[in-house]
């Protein structure tokens, strides 16, 4: 456990990682496995029942749901036990988030209140801040909402343009501007607003409540999906609010913000895996259901296919997912100490691993894509029906490519995180990139030198890493600092980074798996493995081809074209037999069980 706590965010591009150090969600405890349980049992008894009451808005509904799991502690996972909740670790969060994510429009209103709703308070709060504020939340009193985005203030929140003034007695702030898209704003009680002081250039931030004066709401917004979320815009005339409120220090605000931005993208990656769970269900029990030629619709070679895929990349994003968590938990355990608080060593680990929250936000977010797009497919005219509901798992999936920061934003933001520590020297990028290139013949004369499994699919990770940093190498230093203006480049590289990371964190838990003696048989586990990192192969091929052609490498374009085809390898697969497999499993299942 020592050696996993030394792992920094990020740095998976240049060291190789062992099964033993990463979580996997089979090693999940008794009292986890209940909370998920309470988790699963809520959403099946109070709200997949009353899905038509949460889209249209019934007056109250949602906000009774909410007090209803704030009663079952549901609120309360993340906060600690002196504010009246469970002080449990990040990895137990995550679970939480995963298992209300099968909950449609209720686990936006979820995720907001525990997550951007709450977390500012326990994070950057002072002691009467927490103490007034947290226990309400965490029971489910209050409700909690985010109030970051203006009209002209999206991913650049910066920009935002409301005020506050101190007033000349010195007690309040006045408060001036708009926000908008402000989830739970419906109902909410206490809303993290960010505003600038006079002229300052950066934002601060404040703890409003609903009471204060000043404050209206619009109508509720006209949604593609997430229907039976609260989508408001807020305005604030001369809103007064205590000057006690302010939340962490002046012009502290927009560090805040990016902080917790950091932690929703981690948990929005694990949020998609409950949905993503709950579609794939759907999909094979209407496959096992529906005849078509006389024969069971799961019995055609093209559904098998579509239920594979879909099974692949939500244990992708899972096995990367809990990995991250964990990661987070052991960082927090390793900088806890007599001057940080626990708290802030948890903000500490979020921005230490921005690079891997923004792989899952966008990698999980994509695989849902995928995943209720073929549910749609798969159920046919059905699942355009909205009889089934797959139609709106289909609508409510596509906010999360937006939501928490845009997954172009996510992606220009692994790269570029991921090169600024490499400047930095926090871990040795540039180094390390420079002696692959500088080794390149002895390096591509390599084959697999193990007839081990494990061992030859560790090869090809590691090429896939060297592949990365022969790419970064070459367009740093073709572009240097106009890199930044080469998006499409940046994005075929984060692209290339996200899935080294997701196909690693497949392979480290299908060995901790078998070394764990899986009762149902490591095989399947392995075609999902293969399959991923074939696939992923050619993905990483066809992008650093694209990256060299367009970076124009100066005569050096058949050098890395050689380097691009040897490092890009993997071991041929017989796809439409392990997806077959992978199919059955499932079939007989009759549910997702990996």
């Amino acid at each position: 456990m020592e050696k996993r706590a030394s792992i920094k965010g990020g740095e998976f591009i240049v060291k190789d990682i062992t099964a033993d150090e990463v979580f996997i969600p089979e090693e999940f405890d008794e009292e986890q496995q209940l909370i998920a349980q309470t988790c699963d049992d809520f959403i099946e008894t109070e709200v997949l029942p009353n899905l038509d009451r949460v889209d249209s808005q019934e007056e109250g509904y949602m906000r009774s749901l909410l007090e209803k799991a704030g009663e079952l502690g549901l609120l309360g996972i993340s906060v600690p036990e002196q504010f009246d909740g469970f002080g449990q670790s990040f990895v137990t969060t995550q679970l939480t988030s995963e298992r209300m994510g099968a909950g449609y429009s209720f686990s936006v209103a979820y995720s907001c209140h525990t997550g951007i709703g709450s977390m500012p308070i326990l994070y950057y709060g002072n002691e009467e801040q927490k103490q007034k504020y947290l226990p309400k939340l965490s029971t489910g009193e209050w409700i909690g909402a985010y109030c970051l985005t203006e009209p002209g203030a999206g991913s650049d929140a910066n920009a935002g343009t409301t005020k506050a003034v101190l007033s000349e007695d010195g007690k309040n702030y006045i408060l001036n501007g708009q926000k908008m898209w402000i989830t739970n704003a419906g109902f909410a009680d206490v809303f993290t607003v960010f505003a600038k002081i006079d002229n300052d250039r950066v934002l601060s931030a404040f703890i409003v409540e609903r009471s204060f004066p000043g404050i209206s709401f619009n109508p509720e917004e006209k949604k593609m999906g997430i229907k039976g979320s609260s989508t408001r815009q807020i305005f604030f005339n001369d809103c007064v609010v205590p000057a006690e409120n302010m939340l962490g220090k002046r012009g502290k605000g927009f560090r805040i913000a990016l902080q917790i931005l950091h932690m929703g993208r981690i948990k929005l990656g694990g949020n998609v895996i409950g949905a993503a769970k709950y579609s794939i269900n759907q999909s094979v029990n209407y496959a096992n259901e529906r005849k078509q030629f006389g024969s069971l619709i799961s019995s055609f070679g093209s559904i098998k296919q579509k239920l594979a895929e879909q099974v692949i990349k939500t244990f992708a994003n899972e096995s990367a997912v809990y990995r991250a968590s964990k990661d987070v938990d052991e960082a927090v355990k390793q900088n806890t100490d007599d001057t940080i608080s626990k708290e802030q060593a948890l903000v500490d680990a979020y921005g230490q691993f921005a690079v891997e929250a923004a792989i899952l936000k966008v990698f999980g977010s994509e695989a849902l894509s995928y995943v209720v797009d073929e549910n749609v497919q798969i159920l046919g005219g059905m699942g355009y029906s909205a009889e089934m509901g797959a139609e709106r798992a289909y609508r409510d999936s596509r906010i999360n490519r937006i939501f928490e920061g845009t997954n172009e934003i996510n992606r220009i933001l692994v790269i570029d995180t991921l090169l600024k520590r490499g400047a930095r020297k926090e871990f040795d990028l540039f180094g390390e990139a420079e002696k692959i290139v500088a080794g390149l013949d002895k390096y591509m004369g390599e084959k697999p030198g193990s007839t081990d499994y494990y061992e030859r699919k560790r090869f090809y990770v590691s090429n896939f890493k060297k592949l990365a940093l022969v790419l970064i190498n070459a367009v740093s230093a073709r572009f240097q600092r106009k890199l930044v203006y080469e998006q499409e480049i940046l994005n075929n590289l984060s692209d290339i980074i996200m899935n080294i990371y997701v196909a690693e964190s497949i392979l480290l838990r299908v060995q901790k798996l078998e070394s764990m003696n899986v009762p149902a048989g490591i095989e399947v586990y392995r075609d999902i493995l293969d399959v991923f990192l074939f696939d992923a192969s050619e993905l990483m091929r066809k992008a650093s081809r694209d990256i060299v052609y367009s970076a124009e490498a100066d005569g050096n374009t058949d050098k890395y074209l050689e380097a691009i085809d040897h490092f890009s390898k993997s071991e041929g697969v017989n796809t439409r037999d392990a997806r077959r497999r992978i199919a059955d499993k499932l079939i007989d299942d009759n549910k997702y069980k990996f």
